[in-house]
């Protein structure tokens, strides 16, 4: 029996170590701190979208990691790194505490989400991965990117 694997890119955000699929990430690099966004008369972005920024050349919505999941605001003093990704046809810079490393990790390892995962974790999280000493989560892009939503939910 053949175990598929995957590589994933780690990064982290307060307490929390999550990942993305590595197709999705265009690259990282430290974040500048993004300008709001022009907002000509329309409705003010959510908290989340905390304006862009020119990551690798181009041109993409900046998304605060720490606002979207209720971590709390970044110490002013603290690095902000930048993960971008493309998804829908759309390119973001998910704004995040430290970028790790690109390891594989085995598909069969994949686990539910445990009853006790963090809420603010659990409405985002795809699945869990075991490290040795630490619980990596597997975050669904689509949730996390589903804005619009979560802010009419709030």
């Amino acid at each position: 029996m053949i175990n598929a694997a995957v590589r994933v890119s780690i990064f982290s955000l307060g307490f929390c170590l999550a990942m993305l699929s590595p197709q999705l990430t265009l690259g990282q690099q430290a974040a500048p701190p993004a300008p709001p966004a022009p907002t000509h008369g329309a409705a003010p972005a959510p908290a989340e979208v905390a304006g862009i920024l020119n990551l690798r050349g181009r041109v993409v919505t900046a998304i605060d990691m720490r606002s979207r999941l209720d971590f709390g605001a970044r110490a002013p003093d603290r690095p902000v790194m930048a993960i971008g990704i493309e998804f829908k046809g759309e390119s973001y810079g998910l704004l995040v505490d430290a970028v790790g490393e690109v390891i594989p990790l085995a598909v069969s390892e994949r686990q539910a989400n445990p009853s006790n995962l963090d809420p603010r974790l659990a409405r985002v999280a795809a699945g869990v991965y075991r490290l040795e000493g630490q619980l990596l989560v597997e975050l669904d892009v689509d949730c996390v990117l589903d804005i619009r939503s979560s802010a009419v939910a709030a």
